[in-house]
């Protein structure tokens, strides 16, 4: 019986998440770009909320933790790994999306040219950070112009 009563529960908060989802015009956008399903798509959509708190994608990109530290005193500076601050959820679907990318595209061809200079994961970050900035101007926008212009050259 407590199954039946959770599968229950379940079914009616998937349909009233698909109904939230499906009139967001950025959700719509987002899910055209390789890699992005529905479940990542909604992962976007859920835990970025409102973008317009974001003046740009490389303050999308700070907030999910994505960005490279820098620490800077006087004429040192010192750059280390990504920060790893803010949502957990929004990295892990970036990079999630990466590695999802079909051969070909910009941000794999991208990603494989840093790989050979820096190695796999610091690729893997600058792909998503490329990702993750394609996802701002999907939810900012309700589309994304540089996929209706690479579509419009091929």
């Amino acid at each position: 019986e407590l199954i039946d009563v959770l599968d229950a529960h379940e079914g009616r908060f998937f349909d009233r998440i698909a109904a939230e989802l499906r009139g967001h015009p950025g959700n719509r956008a987002i899910q055209e770009l390789p890699g992005v399903g529905p479940t990542l798509g909604a992962v976007f959509v859920a835990e970025i909320g409102d973008v317009h708190r974001f003046t740009d994608p490389s303050h999308l990109c700070s907030w999910a933790g994505l960005t490279p530290k820098h620490r800077e005193s006087d004429t040192v500076v010192r750059r280390g790994h990504i920060t790893k601050q803010g949502s957990k959820l929004v990295r892990w679907a970036a990079v999630e999306a990466i590695q999802r990318q079909p051969a070909g595209t910009k941000i794999s061809v991208d990603r494989k040219r840093i790989e050979a200079r820096r190695g796999r994961n610091i690729a893997k970050v600058a792909a998503a950070r490329k990702l993750l900035t394609l996802v701002y101007y999907g939810l900012r926008d309700g589309q994304i112009r540089a996929l209706a212009h690479h579509k419009a050259a091929a």
